[in-house]
């Protein structure tokens, strides 16, 4: 029987093992252990792989959420549009400056936020949108601005399943206000912690950010007003560096095994698999399938050695932590409909052919006769 874990972050370990080795002793050395200039030159790496003027580093995609909020002034008495259908992180951090989370459903072929939506939701509280770039699929960033400048509204891209990917030939991070990206070692740009951070063209806005991110201080001891704690660890900026330099040949390769998937699996019945939306270049940070068996089949995989994951069992409207909100059952139908059916298949950019054949062949060996 062939093993295929969902993820494999120790074959990627060892095809950058020296690197990292020689990086972490680099570090030790020079006891830059929290921010410091192993953190800083990601900084400036990163802002120049995504063209843009500013980028933050923070200790989490959490807290970068949080930290941009908060440099916008976003606060009580808010509203701020997040889709349904994402990882908490993205409403967790608009309760955490004390706004609204206002959910929109999901689009039936991206999953993403359904953009014809947004505007029948807008309103005199309403003063930014969240869109998340999901598994790895850009939104339409164009329809996106044209709302938020109709409606005078702040755009903060959420980037946290999307590192370098495009729309229109132009990379996601770039289309907001600011950008925010966590660094998760399961990200397809991953540190060995965690990590975070939020990319910006606004140097007031930069600025603000580098100050909450440091109890509220430019320099030391001397604070402005009450921030956080959200530095980032100087080895994870290191390792970030280090693997900066392969994403966009991993990301290719991502692309390429989703393509495998999709051409083989294409004719299996009740199975529906992603749709690239046009002018979109997905980086797949997950292959998620949709399926009427995703229970039986999530656990015939199982037991034939072959890892997958749900993302996400519940839409956020039905999770206990935002009950307080006030949705019910029965509000965003296309994500309660899609969210039992969801099942994200094992891709990474060292999954093999045989790998991938072994998949195929055991989710064809599942429906054989269905």
């Amino acid at each position: 029987m062939v093993k295929v874990p969902f993820l494999d972050l120790k074959a990627q370990y060892h095809s950058i093992k020296d690197e990292v080795d020689k990086k972490l002793i680099e570090v030790c050395e020079n006891t830059a252990f929290t921010m410091g200039p192993f953190v800083e030159e990601f900084e400036k790496k990163f802002s120049e792989y995504l063209g843009v003027k500013h980028f933050v580093a923070t200790s989490t995609g959490t807290s970068a959420l949080h930290t941009a909020l908060l440099a916008f002034g976003i606060g009580n008495g808010d509203e701020v549009l997040v889709p349904v259908n994402t990882f908490t992180a993205t409403a967790e951090a608009v309760v955490m400056v004390g706004a609204k989370p206002v959910f929109v459903d999901n689009d039936p072929l991206t999953y993403n936020m359904d953009i014809s939506k947004i505007e029948q939701l807008i309103n005199h509280k309403t003063r930014a949108i969240i869109p998340v770039h999901l598994y790895g699929q850009p939104v339409d960033m164009e329809k996106i601005g044209e709302i938020a400048s109709k409606h005078n509204l702040i755009v903060i891209e959420d980037c946290a399943q999307a590192h370098g990917a495009k729309f229109k030939g132009r990379m996601v991070g770039t289309f907001g206000h600011a950008a925010c990206f966590s660094f998760y070692p399961g990200k397809n740009l991953g540190s060995y912690g965690e990590g975070g951070g939020v990319a910006t063209n606004s140097d007031q806005i930069a600025e603000k950010m580098d100050k909450i991110r440091n109890h509220g201080s430019k320099i030391k001891y001397i604070h402005e007003f009450v921030g956080y704690n959200y530095h980032m660890h100087g080895f994870q900026g290191a390792v970030l560096a280090i693997k900066l330099k392969y994403l966009d040949e991993w990301n290719k390769r991502r692309r390429e095994i989703a393509q495998k998937y999709s051409e083989k699996l294409k004719d299996v019945k009740d199975l529906s698999l992603p749709y690239i939306q046009k002018e979109c270049e997905h980086v797949f940070h997950l292959y998620v399938i949709r399926t009427s068996y995703r229970e039986e089949l999530k656990q015939f995989l199982n037991d034939n050695g072959v890892g997958t994951n749900i993302h996400y069992p519940y839409p956020l409207h039905l999770q206990e932590s935002y009950k307080f909100v006030g949705y019910k059952q029965g509000d965003f139908p296309i994500a309660e409909e899609y969210a039992p059916k969801l099942l994200s298949l094992p891709i990474f950019p060292e999954m093999t052919d045989e790998q991938i054949d072994y998949v195929v062949s055991k989710i064809k060996e599942f429906y054989k006769g269905r």
